[in-house]
């Protein structure tokens, strides 16, 4: 593998494990233990049929609960602590048997990565779930399940043009996130005030007009 295949692999695997880890776990054991790719040896552990096992019934497991409005978002939370250490342990896994630095640098940036890839799907869940219409929730995550696959597959077969795709990716996460932030601040805030103005407007006081004089 030359450096191009080696950030394809370690940033493509950070970059999907923050939209749905099991798929990127599940597909990267898939094509390693059909031969469609060679896998560095310290990533070999992902074609275990007991870790793909696990990754496929994680992967059932969260393709309903990433498509329900609400619990998509509990979801998220919870992989907080999950997505992102995981991310950046196949960042580092997928560089091999490198130097020290290479392999912390690694690391860092796959971990920082899934963190920015996190970030920007539950907050965009957030934002996508003040809708009462549960489509857009559906279409969303079915989206993201497809990006996930057609991203880890790129990254194995076509490395630089993944590589070029999540360049303008993260540029895209840079000019996104403030607006998600703002968006899901601004979501809390009108929550806020509604919770407030029923606690201090008495329901039955409101109901009832005043006599006239």
């Amino acid at each position: 593998m030359d450096t191009v295949q080696y950030i394809a692999l370690s940033m493509g695997a950070a970059w999907a494990s923050g939209i749905n880890l099991y798929a990127a776990v599940l597909m990267l054991g898939y094509l390693g233990s059909t031969g469609n790719i060679d896998l560095p040896p310290e990533m070999m552990v992902v074609t275990d049929p007991l870790v793909m096992s696990a990754a496929g019934l994680m992967y059932c497991v969260e393709f309903f609960a990433d498509k329900t409005p609400g619990v998509d978002t509990a979801w998220d939370s919870l992989h907080t602590f999950i997505r992102i250490p995981l991310g950046a342990v196949l960042a580092i896994s997928a560089v091999g048997e490198m130097t020290p630095a290479v392999e912390l640098a690694a690391f860092l940036a796959g971990g920082s990565l899934t963190a920015a890839t996190h970030a920007t799907k539950a907050g965009s869940r957030v934002i996508i779930n003040s809708s009462p219409e549960p489509v857009s929730n559906w279409i969303t995550s079915l989206g993201e399940d497809f990006l996930v696959i057609t991203g880890i597959w790129a990254a194995l077969t076509h490395p630089l043009v993944f590589v070029v795709f999540l360049i303008l990716f993260i540029i895209l996460m840079i000019w996104l996130l403030p607006k998600i932030w703002r968006g899901i601040k601004r979501i809390f805030s009108t929550l806020k005030d509604f919770i407030k103005g029923n606690k201090g407007t008495p329901i039955l006081e409101s109901s009832i007009e005043p006599p006239n004089d």
